[in-house]
């Protein structure tokens, strides 16, 4: 269930410890690593890309300011120990950085969804980064930072979703060409609305190809419903 966040008050105006919230709430952690844990997400508000199988459009806009302070309260609330901060792009905004930290210094297990087209290099080496690299499909491949690539360690992650053969060719060059596999966990997931998810499966098998595939547990929980 969505938890309504605390209203802000008049002021609309960044300060240096707030940010722009989209929602705060409680389900379960639907894909990568820490898959099936009870999770707290915080969702920012805004992202620069338009990738065309977005399932996330609502928090492009919007949003209510709040207090870093405000933001560590509500995710005390919930009482669980893993919280994934995500978007939009929650990079777009600045102050993610001190966010992250200030989960990390409480105790959190702390996850990051990024895009891969902003500089991951200020994050909290606490958190683990899971870096969506773009295919082809997503229409914002052009965006990818590869530069980002340097950055990763074995407590990040990399995720592909593919909407195609092409796109799954692609993804499997670009592992390689990067060495993705010995840097980190590499993740394919099947764009759910373009591709059939044991097509997928048996493209990997196939290949034996050094990933994980995944698909995302909440979709099939919850569909594309807010704040689940």
């Amino acid at each position: 269930m969505n938890i309504p966040l605390a209203e802000t008050g008049a002021a609309s105006v960044a300060t240096p410890d707030r940010l722009r919230i989209t929602e705060i709430f409680l389900s379960l952690q639907g894909e990568a690593r820490d898959a099936g844990w009870p999770t707290v997400f915080v969702r920012l508000t805004g992202c620069p890309l338009r990738c065309t199988y977005c399932d996330t459009a609502y928090a492009f806009h919007g949003g209510q300011w709040h207090d870093v302070d405000a933001i560590l309260a509500e995710v005390a609330g919930h009482g669980v120990r893993h919280v994934c901060v995500t978007g939009g792009e929650p990079l777009a905004q600045k102050r993610c950085i001190g966010l992250l930290r200030r989960l990390c210094d409480a105790g959190y297990v702390v996850s990051l969804e990024t895009s891969g087209a902003l500089d991951i290099g200020e994050v909290d080496p606490r958190v683990s980064r899971v870096l969506d690299i773009k295919t082809p499909g997503s229409g914002e491949d052009a965006r990818n930072l590869w530069s980002n690539v340097d950055l990763l360690t074995p407590h990040d992650q990399v995720k592909f979703v593919i909407c195609s053969r092409a796109d799954y060719e692609w993804a499997r060059e670009a592992m390689a060409r990067h060495a993705l596999d010995a840097r980190c966990d590499v993740l394919f997931s099947p764009s759910k609305s373009e591709l059939e998810a044991r097509q997928l499966a048996d493209w990997i098998v196939a290949d034996r190809l050094p990933v994980r595939f995944q698909m995302q547990l909440h979709k099939i929980l919850w569909n594309d419903e807010p704040g689940r």
